[in-house]
């Protein structure tokens, strides 16, 4: 066998939909072409992809697997699972675990850990605190994806607010920096006076936005964008929750110019706050969904060219943990197997074309990180393909959710593309609803 053959199938790769092959040798594209496939025959496998898409890998930039410490939520072998089946072929996983990600030490255990488990690609953000600076100059720009930052509450000690550790992180990181940005004293303050107006036990999920409100977002991602501009610092704000915060980023240049960028989530494009009253905790994020308002202004931002990447943020927790009362259930939700599909619907209701999809969700990140060989379908790059046939209905359900935590905001929702068949570095992880757990992917690389 010579290798593998996709043909038949509409090919989605920067910025053009057209029907075209592949041939993949090895772990990666050996040749493209469009139209049929010039040969009667292919000597080895062939998929035939009539009547389906073909794209990218998607790239998730943000993610929380719960590995190591908090496994009984998630781990990298769970998660990465979950990933194959949605079409997410790489993801980079977030350090607030037990013990955080903040030492080179511990950032090399978790990529030992992703070796031996993750079935897809792989890398790790450090965790920034106000002390460990010098962890953070000693990184390898081409093996680590970044520096998380958080502007707001956070696991362990990871909440920076120390002006000069501030001022370091953002001169100094050899990295891009990725924020959370949510004013810690706004949100203290509105905690503190919905919880005099209303009681601990009179405090709900519906309550999250104007608790965590759009002033506190604006306010930390003000402030982060300064401190990039005054020091130089390349930075990533992540998931962007409202229509105030796009005035700070520029819609005009392309990304590879951007020295400040940013990302929406896929539940900030999704749900809004009537979502609260059906969905109550479970969909309970840090930064909060908002109102409808903003979360059309953000899916007109990824039109207009001010929101870069599109991602996740999945962070799932038990179902027990998110059926507490609203003060002391956690944020976060389980999202990486249905990302793909939830932006797919949407260009289904023709909120987005599926060539923006695949710009935000595979080619910007790789773009914006540096990714080494992958996020496009170009010859010489890795073979991180996904097919997904469209106008193939399926319901989320318990019975089809591969998280371990078992549950999803989404279950009884209707989709009507179905991820067919994923390939990560060349070979077949996911096909006909099976996902090769034996497999094991690859750490990203960085060009930089």
């Amino acid at each position: 066998m010579s290798g593998l053959l996709i043909r038949g199938g509409t090919i989605v790769n920067e910025g053009e939909s057209y029907r075209g092959w592949i041939v993949v040798e090895n772990e990666r594209i050996a040749r493209t072409g469009r139209g049929d496939y010039p040969r009667p025959e292919f000597d080895g496998e062939t998929i035939d992809a009539e009547g389906m898409y073909v794209l990218p890998g998607v790239i998730d930039d943000q993610v929380h697997f719960r590995e190591p410490g908090l496994t009984y939520k998630g781990d990298l072998h769970s998660e990465s699972i979950a990933a194959a089946a949605g079409g997410v072929t790489s993801y980079m996983d977030m350090p607030n675990v037990k013990p955080p990600t903040v030492t080179n030490a511990l950032l090399e255990e978790k990529l030992e850990r992703a070796a031996e488990t993750s079935v897809v690609n792989y890398s790790f953000y450090l965790g920034a605190t106000n002390d460990n600076i010098e962890q953070i100059r000693r990184l390898d720009p081409k093996r680590v994806c970044g520096v998380k930052l958080f502007m707001g509450s956070s696991t362990g000690n990871m909440l920076v607010d120390d002006e000069r550790a501030l001022r370091a992180l953002f001169a100094e990181s050899p990295v891009p920096i990725a924020a959370h940005c949510e004013d810690e004293p706004t949100v203290r303050a509105d905690m503190e006076r919905f919880r005099t107006l209303y009681g601990e036990s009179g405090l709900t999920a519906a309550m999250h936005p104007l608790i965590r409100s759009a002033e506190a977002c604006l306010r930390s991602s003000e402030k982060a964008v300064s401190l990039a501009e005054r020091y130089g610092g390349r930075l990533h704000v992540l998931h962007l929750s409202t229509a105030r915060e796009l005035s700070l980023f520029d819609r005009d240049k392309p990304l590879e110019q951007k020295r400040i960028t940013c990302e929406v989530c896929v539940h900030h494009l999704w749900f809004s706050d009537a979502d609260y009253a059906r969905k109550g905790n479970l969909i309970k994020w840090n930064p909060a969904v908002k109102t409808a308002a903003d979360r059309d202004a953000l899916r007109a931002g990824l039109l207009d060219g001010a929101v870069d990447v599109v991602a996740t943020d999945h962070a799932p927790h038990t179902l027990e943990e998110k059926e507490r009362p609203y003060a002391s259930a956690p944020s976060g939700g389980p999202l990486v197997q249905h990302s793909l599909p939830m932006m797919l619907e949407l260009s289904a209701q023709g909120v987005l074309p599926v060539e923006t999809i695949v710009e935000k969700m595979c080619h910007a990140p790789a773009r914006l990180f540096g990714v080494r060989d992958r996020g496009f379908l170009r010859t010489g790059h890795f073979a991180d393909i996904v097919l997904v046939r469209p106008a193939d209905p399926w319901t989320v359900s318990k019975e089809n959710i591969l998280y371990k935590c078992g549950w999803s905001p989404l279950e009884g929702t209707a989709f009507s593309h179905r991820i067919v068949r994923t390939l990560v570095n060349g070979r077949t992880v996911y096909a006909d609803g099976r996902v090769d757990t034996t497999h094991r992917g690859a750490e990203l690389e960085f060009d930089r």
